[in-house]
């Protein structure tokens, strides 16, 4: 949250060159509201995307602080987190505000990607399986089927972000696993088209591991994505 736009264009101009050339892989940074112009015009001529951290799901309203979905359009923003664990948490976001999130995104045309995860207290309490599938049936309520389609579900457990501490690839397997049979149960054969992200403490010396199960398509990452050198080599693993 910390990055200046000035910071955010010099970050570009340091990492783009490093993933040049790079194929079949899909980069998308999401950045704090006041770097999104910036950061949209330094990977305009590229294929890394940009998207926002959040986006409230009223059209407008008294809502002082907050951007709306319409705003992001304006703008040409076709991404946008919903329900990251840090606004969960701090910020006291719920499953039904998750769930008005994504259908407004949806309404705005842009694409969102929803985060679900579980504390270390529920870990420990075998708790894992029913509170990410509750986010995600609660989440993901009332989406159709062409919704679903270009959904995207990034599991973060909360006790692995920023904390050193990583799921073992075995470990996320399951989980990820876990929710595309939930996924399965809500939308059928789409499910096999909505991408299911890993992230928690994904670094270099991990990434390879993670990316190579079988039901996780890509990477959620947090603090490496902040240096340019370590994300590239995420890129490339």
């Amino acid at each position: 949250m910390y990055k200046t736009p000035d910071e955010a264009v010099r970050f570009f101009e340091e990492f783009l060159p490093l993933v040049d050339g790079v194929v079949n892989r899909d980069v998308l940074f999401f950045v704090p509201a006041i770097d999104l112009a910036v950061s949209l015009e330094k990977v305009k001529a590229t294929s890394v995307q940009v998207g926002a951290q959040n986006a409230h799901w009223e059209k407008e309203g008294a809502f002082t602080g907050e951007i709306s979905l319409g705003m992001l359009r304006a703008i040409q923003c076709p991404w946008v987190l919903v329900g990251h664990s840090e606004r969960r948490e701090y910020f006291g976001e719920t499953n039904e505000s998750t769930n008005k999130k994504m259908k407004a995104a949806f309404a705005h045309e842009i694409f969102p990607i929803l985060c679900v995860g579980e504390t270390l207290e529920e870990r420990e309490a075998g708790a894992t399986g029913e509170k990410v599938t509750t986010q995600i049936r609660e989440g993901l309520a009332g989406l159709t089927l062409e919704e679903a389609r270009k959904t995207t579900v990034a599991y973060e457990p909360i006790w692995a972000i920023g904390t050193g501490k990583t799921a073992t690839s075995e470990d996320a397997q399951l989980v990820c696993h876990l929710i595309r049979e939930t996924l399965k149960e809500l939308f059928g054969p789409v499910s096999e088209e909505i991408r299911i992200l890993y992230g928690g403490s994904v670094k270099p010396d991990n990434a390879t591991e993670l990316l190579a199960q079988v039901d996780i398509d890509g990477a959620l990452v947090g603090g490496a994505s902040l240096k340019a050198e370590d994300f590239a080599k995420i890129v490339k693993a």
